[in-house]
Parts: structure tokens; sequence; C-alpha cells
């Protein structure tokens, strides 16, 4: 269990609401027991990205402990890989760091899968360092550099322009090809999605590696979402990005106010039409955004502005009234 996932569980203890337990694939089942005044019941099957899946989970503690005869399980395939199984009905909804691309779209069109999109929070593309790197700052030309496909860079100090200088092996961790990090990185970052270096560590969806690698190694490098920097700070160094006006830190604030540029993205969940026709999943859509903003904090995510809310709510409410009057 992540620490960011415990500590949201403890302030539900605190509150004396502790929830049930909810079912990722990489854990053991948990048995659902107690009452409540919900009469709701059924399963919800969850996949995805790995970035938004403890944010989805903390999400699913809150909402099974009202509705102990819902069992909600999350997995962790990456965007890519949540797709495949949502495009193809084996899931309900995917959670996704990256907007569902046009390939994806025909799969699901393909397969007779319909679906919609829901804004679920904001996000700081975080490129982090071993806390002892000098470097504070990189350009995202710099950057580029780096992670580009056939980049020849193996030390800090084949980096141009780099200040201050730093001498040390240069040791790559990042996620895997089927992440929607990975095509947003590699597209914000390096123009075309899909276009990085081969001669990294792969981690798959496994961030908790990256920041093993990169605390690990004085020269390390990786990248991931915000709340993986947030959980690790301390362990890891979050770099500041300068994208022509200035270096940046990855924050809440400079994600709202549009100045982390070119990082900055919106996280996702992508229920299919046939979930959104469940009592019990429009349930948990509308326990999901009633509650993000207070949760999202709480796990190191950044929140939805008000308005953001306010657009995402109202769609929701019009999907299920659709639903319902067919």
């Amino acid at each position: 269990m992540s620490s960011s996932k415990s500590k949201f569980l403890a302030a539900l203890a605190a509150a004396g609401v502790l929830a049930l337990g909810v079912t990722a694939c990489s854990s053991d089942d948990s048995s659902d027991s107690g009452s409540s005044g919900s009469d709701l019941s059924g399963n919800i099957r969850i996949d995805g990205s790995s970035t938004v899946a403890p944010l989805t989970e903390a999400i699913a503690e809150g909402f099974q402990a009202e509705n102990p005869n819902v069992k909600v399980t999350v997995g962790t395939s990456g965007t890519g890989g949540g797709f495949e199984k949502f495009c193809v009905g084996e899931t309900d909804a995917n959670d996704a760091s990256d907007a569902i691309d046009d390939e994806q779209k025909a799969m699901c069109k393909k397969n007779g899968v319909e679906w919609e999109e829901i804004q679920v929070a904001n996000d700081a593309l975080s490129v982090v360092v071993n806390p002892e790197n000098p470097v504070q700052c990189l350009t995202v030309d710099q950057l580029s550099q780096v992670w580009e496909s056939g980049s020849k860079v193996k030390n800090w100090s084949d980096i141009t322009n780099l200040d201050p200088s730093f001498e040390s092996e240069l040791t790559l961790f990042g996620p895997g090809t089927d992440s929607g990090t990975f095509a947003y990185f590699t597209e914000a970052v390096n123009g075309e999605e899909g276009n990085q270096r081969t001669d990294y560590n792969n981690v798959g969806e496994d961030d908790n590696q990256t920041v093993t690698g990169v605390s690990g190694a004085p020269g390390g490098m990786g990248y991931f979402g915000f709340s993986f920097l947030q959980e690790n700070e301390g362990t890891i160094k979050g770099l500041e990005i300068d994208n022509g006006d200035g270096c940046v830190p990855p924050s809440a604030e400079t994600v709202q106010d549009g100045t982390y540029k070119p990082l900055a993205r919106e996280l996702y969940i992508y229920p299919s039409a046939e979930a959104l026709a469940r009592p019990e999943f429009d349930a948990f859509m509308e326990y999901y955004l009633a509650n993000v903003n207070s949760i999202a904090d709480q796990v190191g995510f950044i929140g939805l502005t008000d308005e953001q809310l306010t657009d995402n709510e109202q769609k929701l409410q019009q999907l299920i009234s659709e639903g319902a009057s067919s």
C-alpha cells in the first residue's frame, strides 16, 4: 500500500469511517462486511493509468465504506493497456493520464464500446533527480536533448549550457510505452508521441521503481505524476522547468495559474455508456466528483478548478439523465 493511500485511510479512521477496502489487482481481495443504508450492490471494474490509480483507489475506499455491497477493483495496466481492456468491454471505466487517442477511439468503435470523458484532477508531470544533484532547473530543450530518440547524452556534463555544471553518469528511469505519462511526456518534450530514447530503465507501471532508482543513483533522472513526487519528497527532488519564461516548479499553484508548461496536464476517467446505465456505477461517479477535491489534496493530487468541477458535474448529470431516459 502506498503512503499516500495510507494517509487517506488514516484520515478516514480518525473520522470514525474506516473504509472496508478497495480491491486492487496487485493485492488480496477483501471480504466486505458491515451494514449501511445503501441498497446498491454489484461490481465495478476499473483499470488504466498508474498515475490516476491512487486517486481512484482512495475514492473507492470511501465509496465502499458507504456502500459495502459494491465491490470496486482498480488495476494499473497503464493508460494504453487499460484502453485495450476497456475497448473490448472487459472493464467499466479506464483511468487515463492522457486523452484517448484516435487508435483507441477506433478500437472502441470496432467493438461497439461507447465512452465518455470525465476530468477528475490536474497534474504537474514531474521530472525528478537525486536530492544531491545540484541542478535545480532544466529547459525544455535540455530535457529533449536528454530524452529524445537517438540521444547520445551519457553524462550530465554532456547537457548543453547546464548550470551549475555537474559531472555524473546519467541514469534514466521512465514508464513503459503503454503509459499515458510516456505518451504525454514524449509529445510535450520531444514533439512527437513515442519519440524517446530506448536505453533507459523501463519501469513499466511501477513508478516506485523510479523513486528507488533515482534516489539510489547520483546522476539519476526520471519522470512521473506529481503525487509520486509529493509522496517521496526528500528521497527525490523535483526539477523546475523553463519553457522560455523562466524556471517554474511543479506545484498545484503553477498548474492552476497556467505557468507550469508544457508538463501541466488533465487526468481523466473514461466510463462506458453501458456502465453509466447501472445505478451503482452512477452513484460511484457522483461520489467521485463530490469528494475528489478534498481527497485529491490528501493523496498528493491537484484538484479541479471550480469551473472544471462544475462542468464535469453537469456533464455527468446529463449523461445519467440520458441513460435513465433511454
